[in-house]
């Protein structure tokens, strides 16, 4: 996986370095800068943050939702008999894991402006809230390990917000690249708490598992660079490369992020564009530890967290006038896992969604 992971990026810095002449011609230029301008809403996905936009406002937002079901050990199907043989790192009573997550639900929604003052630059704010909700099963700690019920937990909360800069590095007469600046910075609450059943039978008020928490309370360091090309009249190629680190935390943090995104735009018609998408992601394990969270449950476990996944995906954006000064557009974008290499016991990605509305003024 790592040396996919090192292919593909040696396969986008050879994306870049093919670009043709630098074009002098400001007349082809102001063309491109046009042309740029009315396919500005169609050159990505409407799941690739941090596309620059050209002069002027935009708002924009984002709903996603991810289905997990079922369970993986190191990429593998894991039935719940086999996790409950499965011996519990972080106490002594029960000695095995005693509470499996059967499914869970994520939703986010993001909120963007952008304003550049030129088309060279591009400045954005956005914000995310984040719920969740996890189904789990508890079991009895020993003898037979029989099913004693199953309860529900959730949290919601806004969950971080970040402050972007984005600016041009290269364009040529096919071919134009940015790069970012982000810093994000986790606002959500990391500590939450919810009634859990325990493997006693009884109900509790417990701080939840890290992949519950609304956030980690932590600052981030975004570094990007995006190479868009046009193949042909219209498609556009799109790679992006993307890394977060983490520059501050408490108590603990999710680990360090490397994203690489690549994709096909083309357009169906003047409003309708598709596109298809490789998306790469490669986390660290979580950092640190919350001393409270120590349930018998996977989740609970900092070394259940990371690891590699592949997903592929299918979009549309739909160009349209309805509001005041027109520019609108819509777009949406379906994707599924094609691996999932995560680290140790974790659950399963089934899909993802992602809707979302953009206005330019």
């Amino acid at each position: 996986m790592k040396f996919l992971f090192i292919l593909l990026v040696c396969f986008s810095i050879g994306l870049f370095a093919q670009d043709g002449e630098p074009m002098h011609d400001h007349s082809k230029m102001e063309k491109m800068s046009s042309k740029h301008h009315s396919m500005s809403h169609a050159s990505a996905p409407i799941g690739i943050m941090g596309s620059m936009h050209h002069k002027g406002f935009m708002l924009s937002i984002k709903h996603g939702f991810m289905k997990m079901n079922g369970n993986i050990f190191d990429g593998n199907n894991i039935s719940n008999l086999k996790i409950l043989e499965m011996p519990n790192p972080l106490g002594n009573m029960p000695t095995n894991l005693s509470v499996i997550p059967q499914s869970m639900d994520m939703k986010m929604t993001m909120i963007d402006a952008m304003y550049a003052p030129s088309n060279n630059l591009t400045f954005m704010v956005m914000a995310t809230y984040a719920s969740r909700d996890m189904k789990l099963n508890t079991y009895s700690p020993m003898m037979s390990r029989g099913l004693i019920g199953q309860f529900n937990t959730s949290s919601s909360d806004l969950s971080d917000i970040s402050l972007s800069t984005l600016f041009k590095i290269a364009q040529t007469k096919h071919s134009k690249w940015h790069g970012e600046i982000s810093f994000k910075k986790s606002i959500g609450k990391d500590n939450s708490m919810a009634q859990a059943l325990t493997p006693m039978g009884m109900k509790m008020n417990m701080i939840m598992p890290y992949a519950m928490q609304p956030g980690d309370n932590s600052s981030s360091l975004v570094l990007g660079l995006t190479n868009t090309r046009e193949l042909k009249e219209g498609m556009i190629w799109g790679t992006q490369l993307k890394r977060k680190m983490v520059v501050s935390k408490s108590s603990w943090s999710f680990g360090d992020q490397t994203e690489l995104n690549s994709w096909i735009q083309y357009p169906f018609s003047k409003q309708v564009s598709i596109s298809s998408r490789l998306k790469f992601i490669d986390q660290d394990v979580l950092s640190g530890s919350n001393a409270l969270i120590m349930a018998p449950v996977q989740t609970a476990n900092p070394k259940n967290y990371g690891g590699t996944e592949i997903f592929f995906g299918l979009g549309m954006n739909i160009n349209f006038d309805v509001l005041p000064g027109g520019n609108d557009s819509i777009g949406i974008e379906i994707l599924k896992p094609v691996n999932q290499n995560k680290n140790n016991l974790q659950m399963k990605t089934d899909y993802q969604v992602i809707i979302g509305y953009q206005k330019s003024f």
